[in-house]
């Protein structure tokens, strides 16, 4: 069975520990593994790890393939979309590679799913999925449903139609996020399902359906993996519920009656974390006293909270979130203003991952910035220039190899070097730990737009 994992996200639900460049499934909730690795880690329980796909865009591609080596090594699949067109396209992409190179058959089923969810227990998710398998290869589209626990306002939901089979219904509808007296109408019936944003079906299905409803998606479908890249940008930009799923007649849902959440709201985090006597979820440096029903994130900082309830409070190295249970789906706004006023904080951390490592912005005013610049062992920066700016370099561990202009030299800790404006430069780690520096930038401009690279081994010259 071939998967495909779709690890896109804008990252506003979760701000401020999720950012534009740093969505929710990088985030490490519940223990050390990441949300997208955790859904690696499910899927491997039914497809190999050749035959998983993950779907991503070019400004997470880097992070995707460092962190899914870790559970699928080098063997790994991922799509860089070239530009951001919803589900439906970022699906038949996936679709059209596992056709094209991985060499799958028509009838080869393929399960859709996104990489930002909590679900448990795995082992039994999977055997779910496995059911799934047969209803995929007869020509179904099988949606899962999850059984729902209350009346949720933050869910689409599944109408269960007439029974097909042993635990699999027709769809007789799908429905949007309702207010809380429907739910709580849906939820009595019995007949409501929690939409989860999984599915699964056969390549020929999809073909055939795409075909049927969305033309313009199916006409560069037919064309080669390389054209389709090249022409991804003419896509229509539309989801796969309105591409397919609330038209096509072969849709079918199977309900799955275990732990799940899409964590699409600080809410949600509150609910499936474990609490301490007090109801409280608290990680981080954070001392509490007297505080009940709340969420209390913290950061490097210390955080201390007196007396508080139902709270919801997130701190990062720049911005800290305070906020009312039950008002958390809000947040998303609070981030558009940030995106209005064109504020950093909507968009990245402090820290900011590249493919070469790291850097972290220390402090910054008018005309300079200090960094402290982190590269991994065998990577390098690209070859460049900046010309509003000039640089001061002082390593703190490990050994750099660095250009200047003509010159090459070596970089050890307490040592220092210094690269006018307008000339070549770059860096690179040869040696076996991380090295690490402080980035002194003084200039008119300091603004990460002030760079022009020559080479990179990363692809980001144009």
């Amino acid at each position: 069975m071939y998967s495909i994992i779709l690890a896109g996200g804008s990252g506003s639900r979760l701000w401020p520990l999720s950012r534009r460049k740093f969505p929710k499934q990088f985030l490490k909730l519940t223990d050390d593994e990441t949300l997208l690795q955790k859904t690696v880690k499910r899927n491997l329980f039914f497809s190999e790890k050749e035959d998983i796909v993950i779907v991503t865009n070019q400004d997470h591609s880097f992070f995707v393939k460092s962190q899914v080596q870790t559970k699928l090594g080098e063997k790994v699949n991922v799509l860089d979309e070239p530009v951001g067109k919803n589900t439906a396209p970022a699906i038949a992409l996936g679709i059209k590679y596992i056709q094209e190179k991985l060499h799958g058959k028509l009838n080869d089923p393929v399960f859709i799913s996104p990489s930002d969810h909590i679900i448990s227990p795995a082992s039994e998710f999977a055997d779910y999925v496995k059911t799934a398998e047969k209803f995929a290869k007869n020509g179904y589209i099988v949606t899962f449903g999850v059984v729902p626990t209350k009346p949720e306002t933050g869910y689409g939901y599944i109408n269960k139609g007439e029974k097909i089979d042993e635990n699999c219904y027709k769809v007789k509808q799908f429905v949007e996020k309702p207010d809380l007296e429907t739910a709580k109408k849906y939820l009595e019936s019995g007949n409501y399902l929690w939409n989860s944003g999984m599915f699964m079906f056969s390549i020929e299905t999809f073909i055939e359906e795409i075909e049927k409803y969305e033309p313009k998606i199916y006409d560069i479908f037919t064309s080669s993996f390389e054209d389709m890249i090249e022409n991804f940008h003419k896509m229509p930009e539309i989801s796969i519920d309105y591409a397919i799923m609330e038209k096509s007649n072969k849709v079918v849902v199977i309900p799955i009656n275990i732990t799940w959440s899409d964590i699409g709201s600080w809410d949600s985090v509150y609910e499936v974390m474990p609490k301490d006597e007090n109801k409280n979820v608290i990680q981080g440096n954070v001392v509490s006293k007297n505080s009940k029903n709340s969420l209390i994130i913290g950061s490097k900082r210390l955080l201390c909270t007196v007396g508080v309830e139902d709270l919801i409070i997130a701190d990062t190295d720049d911005a800290i979130l305070i906020a009312k249970k039950g008002y958390s789906q809000q947040v998303k706004d609070i981030v558009e203003l940030l995106r209005k006023e064109e504020r950093e904080e909507a968009e990245v951390h402090k820290t900011v991952y590249r493919p070469w490592g790291s850097y972290t912005v220390l402090d910054e005013g008018v005309n300079y910035k200090v960094k402290k610049i982190v590269v991994n062992p065998g990577q390098k920066l690209s070859l460049q220039l900046h010309y509003h700016r000039a640089e001061h370099w002082i390593g703190l561990k490990g050994t750099a190899k660095v250009q200047i202009g003509d010159e090459f030299i070596y970089l050890h800790e307490n040592e220092k070097a210094y690269i006018p404006k307008a000339t070549k430069h770059r860096i690179e780690n040869p040696g076996k730990i991380h090295f690490e520096m402080i980035e002194v930038q003084i200039g008119e401009y300091v603004g990460e737009d002030d760079i022009v690279r020559f080479e990179d081994i990363y692809g980001r010259v144009k």
